[in-house]
């Protein structure tokens, strides 16, 4: 048997994508064509007779920064340590960029011995959310003309800037919506909505004060027209905490956002939900 590392194709990645519902991760409906936009090398498998056996991404979002995530083995190929090796792979690829990553509780003792450090952790909160889209002329649906000032706001919350990524992650689509919130034209706060194979998710959810974070969420919440909703927030926002008990989800999963490398000083009590766990 030929066993082989290299890069995904564009296809393999609705495969990957495909793998990671089975998991039950709960992918968007249309994520594939904003991952590949973030870093298109960013993808990896492992091949054994041409087959599909292993994949994991390295996306890497400029010199210093890269995101880890997608590490799934073919339930046919586990326990070979195929995964390994893909992993060892995608490490040597970052070069000298600290790793971010979101793990599941049943992995994070392996991560630490790949040099992972605990930074907290994020909570997946779910429910259903009975709100009306509150009125108001300062939150709008996000536009062409918005990006540059998304762009620039987005980099405040990330290591690193996710030009590419962003400008697809917040087209408008019929399974997706973004909108911003402004103050005398000034960015203060931006979320997305996407349909996922369960429901729906917000994510990103950035907002410059508590009462923005509300009013986004119930912006998109209100899209969603009765389907259960999920929002993953970083355990250390109180406020966060209290937007979901306030609109009665409950926490049905739990990461940790682990890096290699120095911890990024991220504006935590202004993140009320992570892009993705995937992605960062």
């Amino acid at each position: 048997m030929t066993q082989t590392i290299r890069h995904a194709t564009r296809a393999e990645l609705d495969t990957i994508i495909d793998w990671a519902a089975r998991e039950g991760w709960n992918p968007g409906l249309e994520d594939a064509n904003a991952f590949w936009a973030a870093d298109p090398d960013g993808y990896w498998v492992s091949t054994e007779d041409d087959t599909l056996a292993a994949a994991i991404s390295l996306v890497r979002y400029g010199a210093g920064y890269a995101f880890l995530g997608f590490y799934v083995a073919h339930p046919a190929y586990r326990g070979r340590g195929i995964g390994l090796a893909l992993w060892n792979r995608a490490l040597a690829e970052a070069g000298e960029r600290t790793i971010g990553l979101d793990g599941v509780v049943a992995q994070q003792e392996n991560y630490r011995k790949s040099g992972f450090v605990r930074s907290h952790a994020n909570i997946r909160y779910g429910g259903v959310v009975d709100v009306k889209e509150p009125p108001g002329t300062n939150l709008i649906d996000a536009a062409p003309i918005h990006a540059p000032a998304l762009i620039e706001y987005d980099s405040g919350f990330n290591p690193a800037s996710r030009d590419a990524f962003l400008r697809e992650w917040t087209k408008q689509l019929k399974t997706r919506r973004s909108v911003v919130l402004l103050r005398d034209g000034t960015l203060i706060g931006y979320g997305t909505l996407r349909a996922c194979r369960e429901g729906f998710k917000i994510g990103p959810l950035f907002a410059d004060t508590e009462t923005g974070a509300d009013l986004i969420f119930r912006k998109l919440a209100a899209g969603a027209k009765g389907g259960r909703i999920y929002l993953d927030i970083p355990e250390p926002n109180a406020s966060a905490k209290a937007l979901c008990e306030r609109y009665n989800m409950k926490p049905v999963f739990e990461t940790a956002r682990m890096y290699r490398g120095p911890t990024p000083d991220l504006p935590l009590n202004r993140i009320y939900g992570i892009t993705t766990f995937e992605l960062g």
